[in-house]
């Protein structure tokens, strides 16, 4: 299975989109998927035969929840398996073979959006744009700050504002270390545009619908005002899907 995964999950979802569409599918070759303990991990498995991740290692969870959560997307998989309808699997495979040998790395980019993270930059108008992000995001900023111990200042319009030092040092302590839960805030930091709505998610202030809706006030506001877009509904739906295989992971740890 390596193969048909290695290139189908790039850090930006519509280019593994672009890539699985562009893939030949296998044809569904297992009747049955399960997991099984593999020392401290729980490995996925094929007919009783290991899953391998794209570099070769071994697709298997820290938990049993996690590896169920994997085994229950293979067994979706029908007469072709479609990596594009396995977001769980991708991330997993990410995270494996990526997150935990560059996990300073990965940590570093999640701090880089703090430092102009989504929920800061605010609209001077019109009105019920206005309160609309007050709504969604001041609670975030509070929570920040509250529990967090960073105080970000809010900036209206696009002009950057500066984060004081030592909110960005207490906001980046709460970047977990764990490979795993690493992996899925950043993929839910890179999908939503705010590492405080990831981290508010993995520490559990706020579910995943709450992170999807406030992430997308701006574009859902437009959407009111003019219309439906289709094509943007349609990328939409399939970081939709990302951003839950990320908080699956964040639950199932």
């Amino acid at each position: 299975m390596r193969e048909l995964f290695e290139n189908a999950a790039p850090d930006n979802p519509m280019e593994a989109a672009r890539r699985a569409a562009r893939l030949v599918l296998r044809k569904r070759f297992y009747e049955r998927a399960s997991t099984a303990p593999e020392g401290k991990l729980h490995a996925v498995r094929l007919d009783d035969k290991p899953v391998r991740t794209p570099a070769g290692r071994l697709l298997a969870a820290p938990t049993l929840a996690l590896a169920q959560a994997l085994v229950a997307e293979w067994d979706a998989q029908r007469d072709m398996i479609d990596p594009a309808k396995m977001p769980l699997t991708r991330l997993a495979n990410s995270i494996i073979d990526g997150v935990s040998e560059r996990s300073t790395l990965v940590a570093d980019e999640i701090a880089r959006y703090l430092a102009s993270d989504l929920v800061c930059y605010r609209a001077a108008t019109p009105r019920g744009l206005v309160e609309r992000q007050v709504r969604q995001w001041d609670p975030i900023v509070a929570w920040a700050r509250e529990t967090l111990g960073a105080r970000f200042l809010l900036a209206e319009g696009v002009m950057h504002v500066a984060q004081p030092q030592s909110t960005l040092d207490a906001a980046a302590a709460a970047i977990p270390s764990d490979p795993w839960k690493l992996g899925a805030v950043h993929s839910v930091t890179t999908l939503t545009g705010s590492a405080l709505l990831a981290l508010a998610l993995a520490q559990g202030r706020i579910a995943a619908d709450e992170a999807w809706a406030a992430a997308h006030v701006d574009e859902d506001w437009n959407m009111e005002q003019w219309g439906r877009d289709e094509l943007a509904l349609e990328r939409r739906a399939y970081r939709h899907a990302e951003l839950q295989a990320a908080a699956t992971v964040l639950q199932n740890l």
